[in-house]
């Protein structure tokens, strides 16, 4: 939207561009006129009035506090005094109808009522052939249009819209640059922990003359990136713009427009760029973003390494990662005000688990305190669950969200299990007071990640057991299909799971690799290539599973197939075991929901059916459904034809043993 301002630049800007444009029309009156027609008394008076008004817009450009825009422009483009000036009689002819007038009769035409090469060459002083050029900044930057005639000197020039726009001091985005930029317009509220990075930019920033620097943001606080770029580009007078490369014009004609535009956008605006890549596979625009980075003169922020060009230097590599816990709790307590004591140790557990930027931290503060208004008690659940709902867009669309209801109720398997399942619960929950309160963090940062590896066969509960410490921990669980993630490309399965692992980080979800036999084997011997980054892919899965501050569970059906110098590097592996008699009569005894009907249910007698607790399930709900449908409670009859249809899918063979007796 063009906003129009009446401040003291505004006004100083518009008396400025006025006494310009005098000058212009001064020249222009004499130009279609020789020498011998001005009489020496007229001429040397017109000199005069040219010398004054220069002299006027001089007075006026020294006692404004900044550049005028015309004058911005010309040292941004930058414009020689004759381009300067053909530049204000096209902005003449848009702004002042006695313009149009003096070019019709300049030329000898009534209705010649616009600017031409010609007429400038004519009309104005320092003329040169070679400002018209092509490659001239008037046309290079696209300051001036060009209406194609029977030749160049005599076609209508016109001034660019946004450039008039500007000239005048209006303050808006070109419509050609708008589905492409956009101004980050954020507050720039910055982490202590960010001082020396802010001063490494800065300084860069502030010495321009040395070659504007590229940074690279790396890292994995990723709103904090763009907060951060914004924060430094804002110290040294820059604005910022996010150049999304999604949907780029199709034909390099359209691009290279689009990049003209926008670098003469940049530099008439004082303006750097934070090139967002975030899911781009397009190798195309992947390409012209690298061309674009390499060609833009002014500051650049990227976060892919993708878009590291070869040639541009200098390069900048920054850290940004979210800040450390005991900054977090200080923004926490500080939002929280009053409200923070009475959190006592659940504030611990929310910086433990969640890794947020300042700025998020402060809006689920401010949001909980208000919803919970009055009922302190219930605002660390309510901050709880603003912080998942928060963090699960970062993963929604690269995992499948499994909402876990299953309690240790549901769980059914041998004490040793159990006991080790409910360590791993035990480390998630206090891994704050050991890793940073009792000093292991400060030693060492490998193998702070908790890793587990879920082993047995198929329907022996390792899904659930993953729900159910999910569900205990109040966390979201995610479930990354392995077969679906292991790519036959070189490089691709490790970029898709740094994709999981990095959006994971903030809120520290549960993470469940299921099939993990589609990536982990016996290290093989290297005899190609593959071979040889296959065994990549597995080093780099295990690498991020123990530098991953929430829990990942690994789950297979061949724990027997997996190196053991890999099962080292994995805190804990439990086997589930194939049910026993026991367990099986366990399974059956919890399998109905309070509210289903049952009649006579042998427990004892079903638990002789030799499958897993997964087989039992699926037994169980057809049954009732079986049962719902005969109108009847669930009785053996039921139990009896789905174990059947449930034992012919898996090829087995029930035997009288199993389930003789049943009815």
């Amino acid at each position: 939207m063009t906003t129009f301002e009446t401040s003291p630049w505004h006004v100083g800007n518009a008396q400025y561009l006025m006494a310009r444009m005098a000058i212009v029309r001064e020249r222009i009156v004499n130009c279609h006129r020789t020498g011998d027609d001005i009489p020496a008394a007229e001429a040397e008076e017109s000199t005069r009035r040219i010398e004054a008004l220069e002299a006027e817009a001089v007075a006026i450009a020294e006692s404004m506090n900044d550049q005028t825009a015309l004058d911005r422009l010309c040292d941004a483009c930058p414009l020689s005094a004759f381009e300067r000036d053909l530049l204000v009689l096209c902005a003449g002819v848009e702004l002042d109808r006695e313009f149009a007038q003096l070019c019709a009769a300049a030329q000898g035409q009534s209705n010649a009522t616009w600017a031409t090469f010609q007429l400038a060459l004519n009309g104005l002083a320092d003329a040169n052939w070679e400002a018209i050029a092509p490659a001239a900044s008037l046309r290079l930057w696209r300051l001036v249009e060009l209406d194609r005639g029977e030749n160049i000197s005599t076609s209508p020039l016109r001034i660019d819209e946004r450039i008039l726009q500007f000239l005048i001091g209006a303050s808006y985005l070109d419509d050609r640059l708008a589905p492409f930029f956009r101004l980050v317009d954020v507050a720039p509220t910055l982490s202590p922990s960010y001082e020396n990075e802010v001063a490494r930019v800065i300084e860069a920033l502030a010495t321009p003359d040395y070659g504007w620097p590229l940074m690279h943001l790396a890292g994995k606080a990723d709103r904090a990136k763009l907060i951060f770029a914004a924060a430094c580009s804002a110290s040294v007078g820059l604005r910022l713009h996010l150049f999304s490369i999604t949907n780029m014009p199709p034909t390099a004609l359209e691009r290279e427009t689009l990049f003209r535009l926008w670098q003469r956008e940049a530099l008439l605006v004082r303006s750097g760029v934070f090139v967002d890549a975030e899911g781009i596979q397009d190798a195309g625009a992947l390409r012209y973003a690298r061309s674009f980075i390499e060609r833009f003169v002014g500051p650049v922020f990227v976060t892919d390494r993708r878009l590291l060009p070869d040639s541009r230097a200098p390069v900048l590599a920054l850290e940004i990662d979210q800040p450390p816990a005991g900054e977090q709790r200080a923004i926490w307590e500080s939002e929280l005000s009053e409200y923070a004591e009475a959190l006592n140790g659940d504030l611990d557990q929310i910086v433990s688990q969640f890794k947020f930027d300042g700025d998020t931290i402060r809006s689920i503060a401010q949001s909980a305190r208000a919803e919970s208004a009055g009922r302190p008690e219930h605002l660390a659940q309510g901050i709880w669950h603003a912080c998942r709902t928060h963090a699960r867009t970062s993963l929604d669309g690269l995992a499948e969200c499994i909402q876990a209801r299953a309690t240790w109720d549901d769980l059914v398997l041998p004490p040793e299990q159990t006991q080790t399942l409910s360590e791993i619960a035990a480390q998630v929950r206090q891994r704050l007071k050991v890793y940073d309160s009792w000093g292991f963090a400060a030693r060492t940062t490998r193998g702070l990640g908790i890793s587990a590896l879920f082993a047995g066969p198929s329907g022996t509960g390792k899904t659930l057991a993953a729900e159910v410490l999910a569900n205990d921990l109040q966390l979201d669980l995610y479930r990354i299909d392995l077969s679906q993630v292991v790519s036959k490309y070189i490089g691709e399965t490790e970029k898709n799971l740094r994709a999981v692992f990095d959006a994971a980080e903030t809120s520290g979800a549960v993470l469940l690799f299921d099939e993990a036999d589609a990536l982990f084997g016996k290290r093989s011997e290297v005899r190609d290539s593959h071979d040889r980054y296959a065994n990549i892919e597995v080093s780099y899965l295990l690498q991020r599973m123990e530098s991953y501050r929430g829990l990942a569970i690994l789950t297979t059906n061949r724990r027997s197939s997996l190196d053991t110098a890999f099962l080292r590097r994995i805190r804990f592996v439990i086997p589930f075991p194939f049910p026993d008699a026991g367990l099986r009569e366990r399974i059956w005894a919890r399998i109905f929901p309070p509210e289903t009907p049952t009649r006579d249910l042998d427990t004892a007698k079903l638990a002789r059916l030799n499958v897993t607790g997964g087989n039992i399930r699926n037994i169980a709900l057809n049954a009732a459904f079986l049962a719902a449908d005969m109108d009847q409670p669930v009785a053996m009859i039921h139990l009896l034809r789905t174990s059947r249809s449930e034992c012919a899918k898996i090829e087995k063979q029930i035997t009288t043993a199993e389930t003789g007796g049943w009815v």
